[in-house]
């Protein structure tokens, strides 16, 4: 499986509550209707909340503002999504996905890239989903590597260093599920940033962590948890440039998933 992450910041004469509505209430239908022609999988809206744990989070770490959500994408492999993209059906459908995403979203200020999952902390089966009416909180955290790393390097100490420690934290942490999402380079996600004028450059990828919201808060409050948190944090510093990454509480909305 490979996956399309598209961080989405809103056009400046939306609120978040706006773009969030029509995406949800408009886009969400019109990707749903195109998903056998461009053979999309799954398809998840991850929409940003404003809490004030959000706050708690990018303060330590300098981060950038959140954005106001991601889209995913998922296909079964490169090729469904370079063959349903060569049609003159997946064309029309992929232009008209794009017509309508000007009307909500800022376009240049919204990278996209194209990824493969690695799950660290994994339940099966995976039946986790932080929708609306439940108690889940999913965290999703965009990073850039440090400038002295070059991207092989980076997403090799996230995979090998920095996951294992996450593995060992995750009961202190009462972390209910931790996959990496790894980007890869691809003239397909060039392509699609081309044509929404896209000038964000993509990121190195994004952890994504799953918590009820009871056992975050108990977690933060025993210093099993605080110590825990507090080496998170530690090594993220020996590959993740902090002030030019970003991390912020979502829930999730599902439209597929085949």
């Amino acid at each position: 499986m490979i996956r399309l992450e598209y961080l989405l910041r809103r056009r400046t004469d939306l609120s978040r509550a706006d773009f969030q509505s029509y995406w949800r209430e408009k886009h969400g239908p019109l990707v749903a209707k195109h998903a056998v022609t461009l053979r999309i999988k799954k398809y998840v809206q991850v929409h940003t909340l404003d809490d004030p744990l959000n706050e708690a989070l990018r303060e330590p770490r300098g981060a950038m503002e959140p954005f106001d959500g991601a889209a995913e994408l998922w296909w079964g492999k490169p090729e469904d999504l370079l063959d349903a993209i060569e049609t003159a059906d997946g064309q029309h459908a992929a232009q008209e996905l794009l017509d309508d995403e000007r009307n909500f979203i800022d376009l240049p200020r919204s990278p996209l890239w194209l990824a493969y999952e690695l799950p660290q902390v994994n339940p099966s089966p995976e039946t986790i989903v932080a929708r609306e009416e439940s108690s889940f909180l999913r965290l999703i955290y965009p990073l850039h590597h440090l400038p002295n790393l070059s991207l092989a390097e980076a997403q090799l100490y996230w995979r090998m260093h920095h996951g294992p420690k996450i593995r060992r934290g995750a009961q202190a942490a009462a972390i209910r599920r931790y996959i990496q999402v790894h980007m890869f380079e691809s003239p397909v996600a060039e392509a699609l940033c081309d044509a929404r004028g896209t000038h964000e450059p993509a990121f190195t990828g994004h952890a994504e962590l799953w918590w009820e919201r009871s056992e975050l808060m108990a977690a933060l409050g025993t210093p099993e948890g605080q110590a825990a948190f507090a080496s998170f944090l530690e090594d993220e510093k020996n590959f993740i440039d902090l002030p030019r990454s970003a991390l912020w509480l979502a829930k999730e909305h599902v439209f597929i998933n085949r």
